[in-house]
C-alpha cells in the first residue's frame, strides 16, 4: 500500500500516515493481503473508539479519534445579496458553514471564487481565525482624500502634467516596488516581533512603506460628487486622490506561514476544504497569527498614508476629508449575543454609521458610504464591483484597442496597467450598489480621471 491509498481510505497525511504505514508493514508480515488491509484500517477510520485498545491498531485509533473530520449537523446559516453568483462562489460560502467552528455567514453581490472563502464572504467563528479567509493581502485597504482646488485643474492635466508627475513620482508598483530612501512612520517603531515571520521580514516592510503591489491594487486621482452634508464639507464637486493596497510582500509571508500550520493542525479536513483550516485562538500559532495580522493592519494603513501624503505634499495640497476602511481582515464582534470572529475575505465593515468607500473600476465610479448596521449580513457590504472573468480568461480575450476607447469615452487617462485590469472584467458597479441599497447608504461617488496600476506583466499578489 501507498500513501495515496491511505488517503483514499481516509487517513490525513502526517503522523497518522506514518503510523499506519507502520501497520501495514505488520500486517504483511502476518500475511494479510492489501484487500484485507484496506478492510482493516477502513474499520478503524470509520469508528476509531471500537479499537483504542487494540494491540497492533491502538495507536491509529487513538491519533485518528480526535482527527476525524465532523462537520456541523446542518451548515451554519447565512444569506446571500446579488443574484447570478457563481456556482463555485455559493460552493465555498457552503464549504465554510459546514465547518464545526462556524457560526453564521454573508455572501457580497460581488462575489467571486477564492481560495477557502470566496471573495465577498464573511464568515463568523467561534474562538477561531482562519487565514485563509482573511486572505493573501492581509489587510487590505482602500483611502480616499478630498482637496478643495477646482475640478478643471485636475482635467487639464495632460502630458507631464503635475498631478500626472506626483503620481508618476511619489508612487511605486509591483513586486519589486520600493523606494530608495525609505519612508518614515511610527508603524515601523511597533513590535515586530510579534511573530518570527514579521521580525524576519521588518527590513523589506520599511523598504515596501508607501508602495502599492499589483493585481488591482491602484492610485488614482478623479473628481468626486459629494451629496450628503454629513461628511463635513460643503457639497459639490471637488478633486480626491483614491488608493487600493495592502501589507505587501510581508503580509503576504504571514499569510503563506500561518495558512500553512492552519493545514498542519487539521490534516483530518477533506481536500476541498484545506483553505478553510483554522488556528484556535487559545492556541500559540493563533495567538502569533492574530498579533501579525494585527500588526499587518497598521502597516496597510500606513502604507495609504504614506502615498496620500507625499502625493499631497508634491502639489501643495491639504486634504479636507479622508475616508478609509480594511477589508481582508478579521475582527473580535458581537453578534448574536455573542463574541465571535468576523472574517471579511473582500467585504467592507458596514456597521451603523461607519464610513468606507467601494470601488468600481477604472472607467466606472466609486461610493462612499455609510453603513445601515445590517445584522443579516454581519454588519458588511461588497468591497467592489467584483471580478467577471479571470485574469487569464482577460488576458485571451481583451485588447487594448477597445479597452482605450472605452477609457477615451469615459474621461479617463491610464498612466499603467495591466489588460487584465481593465474595464471590462468587473460587474456593473451600479447593479452591485442596487443590490445592497439594505447594508449602505452611498454618501459620494467618485469618477476615476488619472489612473495609476502595476505595469503590464507584472504577477498579481491578491
Amino acid at each position: 500500500m501507498k500513501n495515496k491509498d491511505l488517503i483514499e481510505i481516509g487517513i490525513p497525511a502526517g503522523e497518522p500516515a506514518r503510523v499506519a504505514m507502520e501497520i501495514v508493514k505488520q500486517l504483511a508480515i502476518g500475511g494479510k493481503r492489501a484487500s484485507d488491509m484496506k478492510l482493516i484500517l477502513s474499520a478503524v477510520v470509520q469508528k476509531p473508539s471500537d479499537f483504542l485498545e487494540d494491540a497492533i491498531l491502538g495507536d491509529l485509533a487513538e491519533k485518528l479519534a480526535g482527527k476525524r473530520y465532523i462537520a456541523r449537523e446542518t451548515p451554519a446559516p447565512y444569506r446571500q445579496w446579488g443574484a447570478d453568483l457563481e456556482d463555485k462562489s455559493i460552493q465555498q460560502m457552503l464549504n465554510g458553514c459546514s465547518l464545526p467552528v462556524a457560526e453564521r455567514g454573508a455572501l457580497m453581490p460581488d462575489a467571486h471564487p477564492g481560495y477557502g472563502l470566496p471573495i465577498g464572504g464573511v464568515l463568523a467563528t467561534n474562538n477561531a481565525v482562519i487565514p485563509y479567509a482573511v486572505g493573501v493581502d492581509i489587510a487590505c485597504r482602500m483611502k480616499l482624500s478630498v482637496f478643495d482646488i477646482p475640478v478643471k485643474r485636475l482635467l487639464r492635466d495632460e502630458g507631464n502634467g503635475r498631478f500626472t508627475g506626483a503620481l508618476n513620482t511619489e508612487t511605486k508598483f509591483g513586486v519589486g516596488g520600493f523606494f530608495k530612501e525609505k519612508r518614515l512612520h511610527d508603524v515601523m517603531d511597533r513590535d515586530w516581533s510579534v511573530s518570527p515571520i514579521t521580525q524576519q521580514n521588518k527590513d523589506k516592510a520599511w523598504k515596501q512603506l508607501g508602495t502599492s503591489g499589483s493585481g488591482n491594487h491602484f492610485v488614482e486621482f478623479g473628481e468626486i460628487e459629494i451629496t450628503d452634508t454629513s461628511l463635513g464639507v460643503e457639497p459639490g464637486t471637488y478633486v480626491a486622490l483614491m488608493s487600493h493596497s495592502g501589507s505587501r510582500g510581508t503580509g503576504a509571508n504571514v499569510a503563506a506561514h500561518y495558512s500553512k500550520l492552519a493545514r498542519e493542525s487539521h490534516p483530518e479536513l477533506p481536500k476541498d476544504l484545506q483553505h478553510l483550516a483554522w488556528l484556535d485562538l487559545d492556541s500559540e500559532a493563533g495567538q502569533e497569527y492574530w498579533q501579525a495580522m494585527e500588526l499587518m493592519g497598521h502597516y496597510a494603513a500606513a502604507n495609504h498614508a504614506c502615498i496620500h501624503k507625499h502625493v499631497a505634499e508634491n502639489l501643495g495640497l491639504e486634504p479636507i476629508l479622508d475616508v478609509e476602511n480594511h477589508h481582508n481582515f478579521a475582527w473580535k464582534e458581537k453578534h448574536d449575543g455573542k463574541e465571535v470572529i468576523v472574517h471579511r475575505k473582500g467585504a467592507t465593515p458596514a456597521g451603523e454609521g461607519v464610513l468606507g468607500v467601494i470601488p468600481g473600476s477604472m472607467a466606472s465610479p466609486a461610493y462612499v458610504v455609510r453603513g445601515k448596521g445590517n445584522a443579516e449580513s454581519l454588519n458588511s457590504a461588497s468591497h467592489g464591483a467584483g471580478r467577471v472573468m479571470s485574469r487569464k480568461q482577460a488576458a485571451s480575450k481583451l485588447n487594448w484597442k477597445d479597452a482605450n476607447k472605452l477609457l477615451k469615452d469615459r474621461g479617463v487617462r491610464l498612466l499603467s496597467a495591466g489588460i487584465d485590469e481593465v474595464p471590462n472584467v468587473y460587474k456593473d458597479i451600479d447593479e452591485v450598489m442596487a443590490a445592497q441599497s439594505d447594508l449602505v447608504e452611498p454618501l459620494a461617488r467618485f469618477f476615476p480621471r488619472l489612473v495609476k496600476m502595476a505595469p503590464a506583466g507584472e504577477r498579481p499578489e491578491d
